[in-house]
């Protein structure tokens, strides 16, 4: 009965709505912005080939943009900031993706204090 009661506690968890459940996207799409930053950033200065440039940055949009439609609060800040970063174009200035990366940091350090 107690092992039963185990297995029923991750299916629990994945029921779970709102800002917690969506803890794990916020820090991916916080993640994906720094990381196009730093692939914008490296392409800006001749260090990646331009095959690698595009693949790395169509990839991380769609990852950032797979992780916004995954959210169960759509109409919160975290979610507005994670759309304003899958709407960025491709080459995206490394300090404006970094903003976004750095505005999704402050909401997730605010939600695993809560």
């Amino acid at each position: 009965m107690r092992a039963s009661l185990l297995l029923l506690l991750p299916l629990l968890a994945a029921c779970a709505k709102g800002p917690q459940a969506d803890l794990q996207y916020i820090a991916e799409a916080r993640s994906l912005a720094a990381e196009w930053a730093l692939v914008n950033q490296q392409a800006a200065q001749g260090k990646l080939t331009d095959a690698y440039v595009t693949a790395m940055r169509t990839s991380l949009q769609q990852q950032a943009n797979t992780a916004a439609k995954a959210l169960t609060q759509p109409d919160s800040d975290y979610a507005r900031e994670m759309r304003a970063i899958a709407a960025e174009p491709l080459d995206a200035a490394p300090d404006e993706l970094r903003a976004h990366s750095d505005r999704l940091k402050t909401i997730e350090d605010q939600l695993e204090s809560a």
